[in-house]
């Protein structure tokens, strides 16, 4: 199984999520997880009501770049 496989099982199968409760849990418990300075970042937060829809980027709108793997 190649690693690009393994990584989607483990994403489609919640591991990563779990895994970022339970380290978060553990910092907690050792009174080691201080959240006076957080950011989120807006690429990892879902728009509940939608958001306005971009318009095409440069960089997409002739056509994708060619595979280079």
């Amino acid at each position: 199984m190649t690693a690009w496989r393994r990584l989607r099982d483990w994403t489609e199968a919640g591991v990563w999520s779990r895994l970022h409760k339970v380290l978060l849990a553990e910092l907690r418990k050792a009174g080691l997880l201080d959240m006076d300075d957080a950011a989120i970042d807006g690429s990892h937060v879902r728009a509940l009501k939608g958001g306005l829809t971009p318009g095409l980027r440069r960089s997409t709108a002739h056509g994708r770049a060619a595979n280079t793997t």
